[in-house]
């Protein structure tokens, strides 16, 4: 077992090793800290990251792998330009990061092990999973919140996800936003996002046209968004939160149309 994790981390150092360039620094730091990871996991008798032991007596199983992530949330920056987020990401006292950030003409930067938590979705919640960061792969658009996506983003964005998905065997309904997971405090991918681009690539799920929707009399509409996945502990903002998502739309009411599209998506999230 220790020959494992030594190998991986090794594997892990060596492909983010470079340290040439404006953020040699940065990159010193990061392999500083995976091997303060490798150091850990090395420890005998094996303990976990608080120190505790459970147990008097440990024999080390032969069977493990690292841990996947399930989810893919996207954001936006909310910054000026690529360089500005780079910059953001790599100061310690701002205690943010993504694993990937895609600059307007196409140019991804990898800044984190896919294996590795990311510091992205903060407070936020998805179903019943309250903790994203540590089951979720972070994905950071160049875009200060009121622009359009650009072509070249939005094709280097679906390479991006094809490779993640088919990496990870993650399922299409999990590749969410930030303002999805966060809707009482971000908006992020703006409204101008496209997700019904990404469904049709395999990446989220989208509504089926409404025209001959008949939904029920009884219909609980609040119901319904919190089995999508929004929390509905705040009710306007997961109204909001649903409409930005599935019909660019940030006004805070349901509508019979709105209603419509929310009761399409229900059906398949059942």
């Amino acid at each position: 077992m220790k020959h494992f994790f030594l190998f991986i981390f090794s594997a892990i150092i060596v492909l983010y090793g470079c340290t040439e360039g404006k953020y040699s620094t940065t990159n010193k730091s990061y392999k500083k800290q995976v091997k303060e990871f490798a150091k850990l996991l090395r420890e005998y008798p094996v303990e976990d990251s608080a120190g505790l032991k459970y147990a008097t007596d440990f024999v080390g199983t032969t069977n493990m792998s690292m841990r996947r992530p399930n989810y893919v949330i996207i954001h936006h920056t909310a910054q000026n330009s690529c360089e500005q987020t780079l910059q953001t990401f790599t100061l310690p006292r701002t205690q943010v990061s993504s694993h990937y950030v895609i600059c307007k003409d196409g140019t991804v930067y990898h800044m984190l092990n896919d294996l590795l938590r990311g510091h992205h979705a903060g407070v936020s919640k998805w179903g019943n999973t309250t903790d994203l960061n540590s089951s979720s792969i972070g994905i950071e658009l160049d875009n200060n919140g009121f622009e359009i996506f650009s072509e070249p983003q939005m094709n280097s964005l679906l390479t991006l996800l094809d490779r993640l998905k088919k990496a990870y065997s993650i399922p299409a309904a999990n590749f969410i936003g930030h303002g999805d997971i966060a809707p009482t405090r971000k908006n992020d991918p703006n409204w101008r996002f496209p997700w019904k681009q990404l469904n049709e690539k395999g990446f989220g799920l989208w509504w089926n046209d409404t025209t001959n929707v008949q939904v029920p009399v009884n219909f609980n509409y609040l119901e319904a968004i919190r089995i999508v996945g929004f929390d509905v502990k705040d009710t306007t903002a997961a109204i909001v939160g649903f409409k930005r998502h599935f019909l660019q739309d940030t006004t805070k009411r349901m509508t019979p149309a709105a209603e419509k599209v929310l009761y399409s998506l229900y059906k398949k999230y059942q």
